[in-house]
């Protein structure tokens, strides 16, 4: 019995409270999977997680940003035209490089045999945590 191989990319959302001193927050994980159709997103949305993880920072508008990336990941038509467009043009959208408080990390890849929406609730789970 073969088991079939998926290949995915993910990137790390990050939130950079000082840009210019680099530190940085784990806050989520977009994860795609080409050849699934799959693009997914995970992101801490718990206000007082935030604000403990990320003090001195406009929590209400980065939870409306998450939550605007996530509607963008799942193709919800509200979201705006990106949200429209195809998993890959959505993934790219989402990891494109900013210079603003909420960034991606570089993009990784992998491969596995499982769903990936699983892959990505342990990517989550492992960097993010609870």
């Amino acid at each position: 019995m073969t088991t079939e191989r998926i290949a995915y990319t993910f990137a790390y959302l990050r939130v950079v409270p000082r840009v210019h001193l680099g530190a940085f927050v784990n806050v989520g994980v977009v994860l795609q999977a080409r050849t699934a159709g799959f693009v997914g997103l995970r992101v801490l949305t718990d206000a007082a997680e935030l604000e403990r993880r990320v003090p001195h920072v406009d929590v209400p508008l980065l939870v409306r940003y998450l939550e605007s990336l996530r509607a963008i990941a799942d193709g919800e038509p509200t979201a705006g035209p990106v949200a429209l467009g195809p998993p890959s043009e959505r993934f790219h959208w989402l990891t494109s490089p900013r210079s603003d408080v909420l960034q991606c990390s570089p993009v990784h890849a992998g491969v596995t045999d499982r769903d990936p929406a699983e892959v990505l609730d342990r990517l989550y789970e492992e960097v993010v945590g609870p």
